[in-house]
């Protein structure tokens, strides 16, 4: 009964850890990948302009790549010139500080991120962690405080 028991909690578990954060509506600027939450509250101050699309329907042909994240739609910003670069990097090599293979897919609020040459903002690293998604190790990001 133990067994049957721990077997539960180890599955649900698995299963909270891999659902979509629903509430986390993404962005990209410059093919990166970022949230909303991250360029309204932290980096008002490098926003030329935004372009916002409702659903994956909507996206250009440019932005089709990440129409796995456009649950709640996907926001497109272009950044002011001249102030700098912001910290990004792929996940492959998010994979690669975890020890994990570069190919590895990657979990960012519940949303799998097969392709790991995508690269992402730094900022949105908030809460980063090792989890067994169905019998294999990933990356787990978590954008929320």
């Amino acid at each position: 009964m133990k067994k049957l028991l721990y077997s539960f909690l180890l599955l649900s578990s698995a299963t909270l850890f891999a659902q979509k954060n629903t509430s986390t509506r993404f962005a990209v600027a410059n093919d990166i990948v970022g949230t909303v939450d991250m360029f309204s509250n932290n980096l008002k101050g490098y926003v030329q302009s935004s372009r916002t699309f409702r659903s994956s329907a909507e996206l250009p042909q440019n932005l089709k790549k990440f129409g796995n994240i456009a649950d709640n739609g996907l926001v497109e910003y272009k950044l002011k010139s001249g102030l700098g670069t912001l910290d990004r990097l792929s996940l492959a090599d998010l994979n690669t500080q975890y020890n994990l293979a570069k190919n590895t897919p990657v979990l960012i609020d519940g949303y799998e991120f097969a392709n790991t040459d995508t690269l992402v903002y730094g900022d949105i690293l908030r809460n980063v962690k090792v989890v067994d998604n169905n019998g294999s190790k990933t990356v787990s990001v978590s954008t929320q405080k």
